[in-house]
């Protein structure tokens, strides 16, 4: 199977920040466990199985709302699922904030009825939403989906299903995502954080 080949984009893509764009590509495995209130929901390593990045959940509040942890348990972003709204948006903000102004970016489902995973995600800056500034498209049931610049073909990051007898044991979920060189990884994990959360939904919609 031929590697495929990156393309790097002229300027590195730092939603979360530049500290998180790296010049190759990032390979990184995320293990979802069964809900575990303590420890989170999620761990993402690096090639080396060193955790990165944590996700912790609060259940008790009345918004659903998800935090991104470094490895130290720094908060990155928070992940708050906007209540009343058609599209099931969420929006995501620096640090634990919930302000508007900290506000970084948002994703909904690109349409009400989808028989496939599409997510429109947009920044921040983008009042109108004329665009959308990134999407994802693919199965999230085949954890295969692929991330996009704005409606382009231009990919930023794809992620394919890990099998083992490990995790099948362990009751885990564990996929890779392979981000291209110069874009922002933690905002990477940040959707697929969002993608699990509106599938999740689906799943006890059905």
């Amino acid at each position: 199977m031929a590697q495929p080949s990156y393309t790097p984009l002229a300027n590195p893509v730092a939603v979360i920040g530049p500290q998180f764009c790296a010049p190759y590509p990032v390979d990184l495995t995320i293990v979802r466990k069964l809900m575990t209130i303590t420890d989170g929901n999620f761990a993402v390593t690096d090639v080396n199985g060193n955790i990165i990045f944590k996700v912790k959940g609060t259940f008790l509040s009345l918004r659903d709302r998800r935090v991104l942890l470094d490895a130290a348990g720094k908060p990155i972003v928070s992940l708050q699922q906007k209540i009343l709204t058609a599209h099931r948006r969420w929006q995501v903000y620096r640090g634990d904030s919930s302000d508007s102004k900290d506000l970084l970016f948002s994703a909904k489902k690109s349409s009400l009825i989808q028989f496939k995973t599409e997510l429109d995600v947009i920044l921040a800056n983008n009042k109108n939403e004329d665009a959308c500034d990134f999407k994802i498209k693919g199965s999230w049931l085949e954890r295969s989906c692929v991330i996009y610049a704005g409606n382009s073909s231009t990919i930023i990051a794809q992620m394919h299903k890990k099998h083992s007898v490990q995790s099948v044991v362990l009751g885990k979920d564990t996929f890779s995502v392979t981000v291209y060189p110069n874009i922002d990884y933690a905002f990477i994990v940040a959707l697929v954080v969002i993608l699990d959360e509106i599938n999740e939904d689906r799943e006890d919609n059905d």
